[in-house]
C-alpha cells in the first residue's frame, strides 16, 4: 500500500460510509427505544422536502470530509496536537509484506483533497 491507496481507502471506508451512516441513522435511528434526541432529529429531518434533505446531505458530508481531512493534517504534521516547541511528530505505518510509511513523502492532507 501507498500513500495514494490508503487516501483511497480512506474515502472508501471512512468518509463514503460515515456520510452514508449518519444519513441513515437521521433517516431510521436503529434500535429498540433510540435516544429521544435522535428521535427528534429523525422527525424533523423526515418532514423535509426531498430538496432540504439533499442540502442536508451536503452538510454532513462537507462535516465529514473537515474532519477527515484535519486527522489527516495532524498525521502530516501541519496540525499542531501538543503545546510548546517539542511538538513531535507522528508515523503512519502500514505493515504488510513490508513496510511502508504512509504520510513520509507526500501530505496526506494534499492527496485527500485531489492535489
Amino acid at each position: 500500500m501507498n500513500s495514494q491507496e490508503f487516501v483511497n481507502v480512506v474515502k472508501l471506508v471512512l468518509r463514503d460510509a460515515a456520510v452514508a451512516d449518519v444519513l441513515s441513522i437521521l433517516d431510521a435511528p436503529p434500535g429498540r427505544k433510540p435516544n429521544e434526541a435522535l428521535v427528534k432529529l429523525s422527525n424533523s429531518y423526515n418532514e423535509m422536502s426531498l430538496d432540504d434533505k439533499r442540502q442536508i446531505e451536503q452538510v454532513v458530508k462537507m462535516s465529514v470530509e473537515t474532519a477527515v481531512f484535519g486527522f489527516l493534517c495532524v498525521l502530516d504534521g501541519v496540525r499542531a496536537i501538543a503545546n510548546g516547541s517539542d511538538k513531535g511528530s507522528l508515523s503512519l505505518l502500514y505493515e504488510g509484506v513490508c513496510s511502508v510509511k504512509l504520510n513520509a513523502d507526500s501530505d496526506l492532507h494534499d492527496l485527500f483533497n485531489g492535489a
